[in-house]
């Protein structure tokens, strides 16, 4: 907690008890108040409870021996001379800016409109009223989200953009607990239990928010502001949707306007169904059973297609040169350096001073190549293990095509990272079947049991970033890349009987954390960190693998367009707004840093489906970022006495990395380049 100042106007107020949820603003419903913008409709009734400020009090200073959390203190009443007051500061035919501050009784003057009931302690301003608190400084901290609105009554669509700027009281200088006030207050504002659905709804939410708690925010600027006005809906999300606002007669239409606009909802659902067959996901399936090979007969099988239109697409990729036919008519990719691939039945006898040291695991296709752009010297090894579908099938069938299929194949890439021995491999399927993940164990196993003096295990890939709305600092955004690292902040002040990790996995009900013996790979992780002001190896090693992979490849390497990071927030009802970015302190052009974060990992066998339920296991264990799977993975190396592991994950969305293509090669890349910048930092090899 940061040491109190004084204040001239007034005294930090005292920290009673957290209210219950039922004392929370609802915000839902429309008020008597007639707001500034006039776009309110005043036909509901509001559900709040009666504020807790009575007007001409004395102001309670709290004691100043005794410590206070910053939770207890966000959740307190304000100061009994205080209300909470509403003055619009401007409006133009596309915007509205309206204050939302904590004023003395004494500073309040006649031109006001006092509401009772269940809204006592709340004051509208009849006039703009210059000499705010927050007009003389500049705002702590600005919070952008976007919205889409449908009218009811003339069925226009229109895309508003609503900034939250936050000023603090004077005794709150800490800017990390600032930015952590503020985020908790926004996802109340939006939480999907009581989502405001209409401006007066939402100003009023604002306001009684700042009434039952948050007494660390001094006041709220809120700037409303029409971005396009248009008759046709907007184009289909990326990912959920977005929430839609009615404003008019929201009671006439708004049921008719909702049913219709939802043809244009993506539903977080809709991800899981059959996917359209297309030459770009039969590759992407084809790429993640790599170095399987898989059959038209079990990808028309696995997704509902049939069998012949399945065969029309693999016969166009073919002809592109993109994958090859194999035994039992199994198809796999063509690598880039397929001529230089050896097809073995096991892996030859690798002289003593050959030997890898160190072992890169990666799940995708994607991650292969931007592993195997970091080595020199490299030498690519394939085993194809066939398995019968049925081992019940007589001797003939057995020995039919279609009846036979690619078990657990195993790739492997030799080469050198500096004075450093690599093996790098691709497990074959991921996921959270069982079947899934024995196969990832089974892969593990193996390429440690053929590489015995392998020390030291990175696994590497894309995965889902944890953003923060308002802290730059502990923003994850595309394109940065999270290290698995204990939280050290955490453990500091939970209990000491808590065990430290860097992984943790969630079963139903069932947790379990990871963490290595031998943390160096860690240590050295958290020195580049340190010093990425001033020296950032990672960024020389990731310009010439582009350089490298663009003469080699059609895949595309480079960093997507700023524009294309959309960052959403799920509000319940298969609704998103969009929020912005917090500000970059560190553009380049416009264009955000590579950062590296340290903090836990996770995964999950229910997180893909639900954002709440990711938020929610993301915020229990801090973590920065959420993957696919690596359970089993983690489980083998331990299994197998390896005493140091690693895991640096690319952020190519806010999910597991794997909701969408665009942001993966390049998310793989940056992870990859870290790993060569933390291997490049170890100690040369003693075992060898």
């Amino acid at each position: 907690m940061s040491e109190r100042r004084s204040h001239t106007q007034m005294a930090p107020p005292p920290p009673p008890p957290k209210p219950n949820k039922s004392q929370t603003a609802n915000g839902n419903g429309n008020g008597n108040g007639i707001l500034p913008n006039g776009n309110g409709n005043n036909n509901g009734q509001y559900n709040g409870n009666k504020s807790v400020a009575v007007p001409g009090q004395d102001v309670q200073k709290p004691d100043p021996t005794i410590q206070k959390s910053s939770d207890a203190q966000r959740s307190q009443s304000p100061p009994r001379t205080e209300q909470v007051v509403m003055t619009p500061r401007g409006k133009t035919a596309n915007s509205t800016v309206i204050l939302i501050e904590r004023k003395l009784i004494d500073e309040i003057n006649d031109r006001v409109h006092v509401a009772g009931g269940d809204h006592t302690g709340i004051i509208i301003n009849k006039d703009t009223v210059a000499g705010q608190k927050s007009a003389s400084k500049a705002a702590a901290l600005s919070l952008e989200f976007r919205v889409f609105l449908v009218s009811a009554n003339t069925g226009k669509h229109s895309q508003e953009s609503r900034t939250l700027r936050f000023w603090f009281r004077d005794w709150l200088t800490n800017d990390e607990k600032q930015a952590h006030i503020a985020q908790d207050f926004f996802k109340e504002l939006v939480s999907p239990q009581d989502f405001p659905r209409d401006y007066v709804g939402f100003i009023k939410k604002i306001m009684k928010l700042l009434q039952h708690g948050y007494s660390e925010i001094q006041s709220i600027e809120i700037e409303l502001r029409i971005l396009e006005e248009t008759s046709a809906p907007p184009s289909r999300p990326p990912r959920d949707g977005y929430i839609i606002y009615c404003y008019g007669d929201c009671n006439r239409k708004f049921e008719e306007a909702l049913m219709a606009q939802r043809k244009t909802v993506s539903l977080e659902e809709s991800q899981f169904e059959s996917p359209p067959l297309t030459q770009e996901k039969v590759l992407e399936l084809i790429e993640q059973a790599y170095p399987n090979p898989i059959s038209p007969e079990d990808l028309a099988k696995d997704y509902g297609w049939s069998e012949q239109d399945v065969l029309l697409v693999i016969q166009s990729l073919q002809e592109r040169g993109l994958i090859k036919l194999m035994e039992y008519n199994a198809y796999t990719r063509i690598h880039y350096e397929d001529k230089e691939i050896k097809v073995v039945k096991q892996m030859p006898t690798i002289a003593s001073n050959k030997q890898p040291t160190i072992a890169i695991i990666t799940a995708q296709y994607c991650e292969k190549l931007a592993v195997d752009a970091m080595l020199e010297n490299k030498e690519t090894f394939v085993r194809y293990t066939t398995v019968d579908s049925d081992p019940n099938l007589t001797n003939s069938l057995r020995k039919s095509k279609k009846k036979r299929r690619f078990g657990e194949s195993n790739v492997y890439t030799l080469g050198n990272i500096g004075a450093h021995r690599i093996v790098s491999t691709k497990l074959p399927s991921v996921g959270s079947t069982r079947e899934a993940m024995t196969a990832t164990g089974n892969t593990t196993t193996r390429l440690l049991g053929t590489f015995q003096k392998v020390d030291f295990v990175f696994i590497v890939g894309v995965a889902g970033g944890v953003p923060h709305y308002t802290d730059y600092k502990k923003h994850v955004r595309l394109g940065d890349v999270v290290i698995s690292y204990v939280d050290k902040q955490r453990a500091l002040i939970s209990n000491s009987k808590e065990k430290p990790y860097v992984y943790v996995y969630k079963s139903g009900e069932d947790v379990k954390t990871y963490f290595p013996i031998n943390d160096s790979l860690q240590q050295i992780a958290e020195s580049l960190q340190a010093n990425m002001q001033v020296k950032r190896p990672w960024e020389s090693y990731l310009s010439q693998a582009q350089a490298t992979l663009a003469q080699r490849t059609e895949s595309d390497f480079n960093r997507p367009d700023a524009k294309t990071d959309k960052l959403f927030m799920n509000i319940g009802n298969n609704e998103v707004i969009e929020v912005a970015h917090p500000i970059a302190a560190d553009e380049v052009d416009g264009v955000p840093r590579l950062r590296l974060h340290l903090g836990p990992i996770g995964c999950g066998r229910d997180l893909i489906r639900s954002d709440e339920l990711r938020t929610q296991f993301a915020r229990k264990f801090g973590l920065l970022a959420t993957d696919v799977e690596m359970s089993s993975v983690l489980d083998s190396i331990i299994g197998n006495c390896r005493e140091s592991f690693i895991l640096v994950k690319g952020i190519a969305d806010y999910k597991d990395g794997t909701s969408t293509r665009k942001w993966q090669n390049y998310a793989a890349l940056s992870a990859a380049s870290v790993v060569k910048s933390v291997i490049c930092g170890m100690d040369a090899p003693t075992n060898v």
